[in-house]
C-alpha cells in the first residue's frame, strides 16, 4: 500500500490538478476566505482616533505589540476589528492541552474518540471567549488612557470595542473551521500565514529602498537573501525529518492459514513542539520592554530601566534568555503533546512491540529515551533559526521583518498546505483508479 501511494503521488501533474474539481472548489473557498480576513484588518474600530493611534504605536511597535501585529496581519497598529486576531484561540487550546495532562477528567475525554475531542473542542471555544472578554477590555481601558487616542471616553465605547474585537476574534475562529471542513485544511494557521506573508511585500520593497538610498550595501542585501534561503532549507529539512522505531506485530492463525506478522514505523518528529516554543519566549522577553513602554521613563527606578535596556533586541543577555526558554518549552510542549505511556500501551494493546524492548513499561522508557534526544537536536534547531536574525539585526542594523519565529510559521505552513494538496491530489486518483476497475470488471461480466 505504502509503495502505491509512492509511486501515484510521483504521477502527480498539472492534468491530474485540471481534473481535481474538488479540489479547485476548496482551493477558491480558502482564497476567498482569507481575502475576507485581509479585508477585515483594514475596519478600525469605532470611536477611534486613527492618527493618533498610529503615531502612539510606532513607539510600541519593538515590543509585544509588534509581534501581535505581525500575527494578525497588519490589524494591531491599525486597531481594527481583528485586532485580537487569532490568538486567543490559540492561547486557549494550549491552555486546555496543558490541562488535559492535568485533570484526569479532560485526560479520560481525549481517550474518548471523536466524542470526546468534540467536549474538548467546546472547552475552547469557550476558553476563547472568556480570554477574548479579558483582552478586549483591557485594550479598550488602555486607549481611553492614552491622550487623544479616544473621541468619547466612557462605557459606550468599552461595550462597543469589547464587542467589536471579540466579535472578530469569534469570526475568525469559525472561518478557520470553515476553511478546515470546506477548504484545504489547517484553517487557523492559514489564517496566521495570510497575516505573516501580506507584510512580505512592504518588507521587502523597503530593504531594497535601503539599498539604492546607500543605507544598505548591495552585498549585505545578498548576503540576507541567501541567509534566508538557506535557512528555509533548513526548516524545511528538519520538519520532514523524523526518528522511525520500527514496529514489528506477531504472527497471526486464521483458521488453517499462518500469516506473516507485519511491521510498521513510529515515526517521532525531531520537532515535536513545532513553532510554539519560539512564541512562547518571544512573548514572555517583549513583556517587561512593552510594560515599561505603558510606564512614565522619569518614575521607573534604575534597576528597572537597566533590566528593560538588557532586554532589547540584540543584546547578549536577551540572546542568551531567549534560547534558553526556547530549549525549556521545547522539551515542556513536547512533553505535553506526547504521552510515551500511552503510545506504548497502545501498542501493546494491538499486539505491536520494538524488537529486542519488553512491551508495556520498558517500552515506554525506550520512546522517552529516544525522544528525549531528538528534542535536544529539536531545540537547538529552533534557538539556531531564532537566534540567527536577531544577531543579524543587532550586528548590521537591518529592519529584517522575517525573523526565525516567522519563517517557521510560513514553511511549517507551507509544508503542511503542500501535504494536504497532494493528499486530496492521490485521493483524486485512487477514486479514478477504482472507477476505472469497475468499468473493466462491468465489461468483463457482459
Amino acid at each position: 500500500m505504502a509503495s502505491a501511494a509512492e509511486q501515484l503521488a510521483s504521477n502527480l501533474n498539472f492534468r491530474t490538478f485540471a481534473k481535481a474539481e474538488d479540489l479547485k472548489k476548496r482551493l477558491w473557498f480558502t482564497l476567498g476566505a482569507l481575502l475576507v480576513y485581509r479585508l477585515g484588518t483594514y475596519i478600525p474600530l469605532p470611536g477611534l482616533n486613527p492618527d493618533a493611534f498610529a503615531q502612539a504605536f510606532q513607539g510600541q511597535s519593538g515590543g509585544i505589540l509588534g509581534l501581535f501585529n505581525m500575527f494578525s496581519g497588519g490589524a494591531v497598529s491599525r486597531m481594527a476589528i481583528f485586532a485580537l486576531g487569532i490568538m486567543p484561540y490559540i492561547s486557549a487550546s494550549i491552555i486546555v492541552q496543558l490541562m488535559t495532562s492535568v485533570v484526569p477528567s479532560l485526560e479520560q475525554l481525549k481517550k474518548e474518540g471523536e466524542q470526546g475531542r468534540k467536549i474538548i473542542n467546546q472547552y475552547t471555544r469557550y476558553g476563547t471567549v472568556l480570554l477574548g472578554l479579558l483582552q478586549a477590555y483591557g485594550i479598550a481601558v488602555g486607549l481611553e488612557s492614552g491622550n487623544g487616542l479616544v473621541n468619547d471616553p466612557g462605557w459606550f465605547f468599552r461595550i462597543s470595542t469589547v464587542i467589536s474585537l471579540l466579535g472578530g476574534t469569534m469570526f475568525l475562529m469559525w472561518l478557520g473551521e470553515q476553511i478546515t471542513s470546506r477548504g484545504i485544511g489547517n484553517g487557523i494557521s492559514l489564517i496566521i500565514f495570510a497575516g505573516i506573508v501580506a507584510h512580505l511585500p512592504t518588507a521587502l520593497a523597503g530593504t531594497l529602498e535601503l539599498g539604492r538610498t546607500g543605507a544598505l550595501s548591495t552585498p549585505l542585501i545578498l548576503g540576507i537573501i541567501i541567509m534566508v534561503v538557506a535557512v528555509i532549507a533548513l526548516i524545511v529539512f528538519v520538519e520532514r525529518a523524523q526518528r522511525r522505531l520500527l514496529i514489528q506485530y506477531p504472527k497471526r492463525q486464521v483458521g488453517n492459514r499462518m500469516f506473516q506478522g507485519d511491521t510498521s514505523h513510529l515515526p517521532l518528529k525531531l520537532n515535536t513542539a513545532g513553532v510554539i516554543p519560539a512564541i512562547f519566549a518571544s512573548s514572555l522577553l517583549l513583556l517587561p520592554a512593552t510594560l515599561a513602554g505603558f510606564a512614565d521613563s522619569a518614575t521607573l527606578p534604575v534597576w528597572a530601566t537597566t533590566i528593560v535596556g538588557s532586554l532589547a533586541h540584540g543584546q547578549p543577555l536577551y540572546m542568551i534568555l531567549y534560547a534558553a526558554m526556547i530549549a525549556f518549552f521545547a522539551f515542556f510542549y513536547t512533553a505535553i503533546v506526547f504521552n510515551p505511556k500511552d503510545t506504548a500501551d497502545n501498542l501493546k494493546k494491538h499486539g505491536g512491540f520494538i524488537l529486542g524492548i519488553r512491551p508495556g513499561e520498558r517500552t515506554a522508557e525506550y520512546i522517552d529515551y529516544v525522544l528525549t534526544r531528538i528534542t535536544v537536536i529539536g531545540a537547538v534547531y529552533l534557538i539556531f533559526v531564532c537566534i540567527l536574525p536577531e544577531f543579524v539585526i543587532a550586528q548590521t542594523g537591518v529592519p529584517f521583518y522575517l525573523g526565525g519565529t516567522s519563517l517557521l510559521i510560513v514553511v511549517s505552513v507551507t509544508l503542511d498546505t503542500v501535504a494536504q494538496i497532494q493528499g486530496h491530489l492521490i485521493a483524486q486518483q485512487y477514486e479514478g483508479l477504482i472507477k476505472k476497475s469497475k468499468l473493466r470488471g462491468g465489461k468483463r461480466g457482459r
